[in-house]
């Protein structure tokens, strides 16, 4: 299968590289990966990259988007951290990836049974750790289903995976609302920002595409939340 070039990236719309995503994970599910000479795109990628789309996506060594997306080599960018957190280095990747070299779409990616999600749910306290988790407090402050402070730790999968899409959520909209290059760029219909989750147990990737975020309006609702 060949790359991606500057013309097919150029003919990509965000709606297009979110078609791209939901066939590869298609295929991912169905076990049914694409032939790739990863050698052959090594080559042919070594003088320049063409991504059409930007993942971030937590550091669980299950959750590869290449691999669950069944993308090549030079086709997606992927930026990986704890928690699928945004911060100002994340953002920063992401203006380059999008705004220097023309990728279509930005995916929040979070998954299942994320550690780090159950790290913040029992306010672990480690090193350099500790800061990281503080970043996925608000969503826990934010999830209102589960009001017993027994239900509310990592023994309390639903809890956990409430969590986990809030995360996703604020994210996307961290996203747009940290990034005046970013908010932008979706208002010119340039790129567009989805959340999503991997399911661990299936390798199934729902898209959050009632939240998403492709037009002005998007961005003028995602304000009003």
């Amino acid at each position: 299968m060949q790359v991606h070039t500057q013309d097919t990236q150029a003919n990509t719309t965000p709606h297009r590289a979110l078609e791209f995503l939901r066939e590869g994970n298609s295929r991912f599910v169905k076990n049914l990966k694409t032939n790739r000479d990863l050698l052959q795109q090594a080559n042919q990628t070594r003088d320049g990259q063409w991504p059409f789309a930007t993942v971030l996506s937590c550091i669980d060594s299950r959750t590869s988007a290449e691999l669950i997306f069944d993308q090549g080599l030079g086709d997606i960018f992927s930026i990986r951290i704890a928690g699928n957190i945004v911060n100002t280095d994340i953002l920063g990747s992401m203006e380059f990836a999008c705004n220097v070299a023309g990728s279509k779409l930005l995916v929040v990616l979070g998954h299942t049974r994320c550690g780090a999600i159950k790290g913040a749910c029992d306010h672990v306290e480690m090193g350099n750790l500790t800061e990281l988790l503080a970043k996925l407090q608000p969503a826990i402050y934010q999830e209102r289903t589960f009001l017993d402070a027994a239900q509310r730790t990592s023994g309390n999968k639903e809890f956990v995976e409430s969590v986990a899409r809030i995360n996703v959520h604020r994210s996307v909209k961290a996203v747009v609302e940290r990034s005046f290059i970013l908010e932008q760029l979706v208002e010119d219909q340039k790129i567009g920002v989805v959340g999503a989750m991997h399911h661990l147990d299936t390798g199934l990737v729902d898209f959050y595409e009632e939240d998403a975020v492709f037009t002005r309006a998007d961005v003028q609702r995602l304000r009003g939340l």
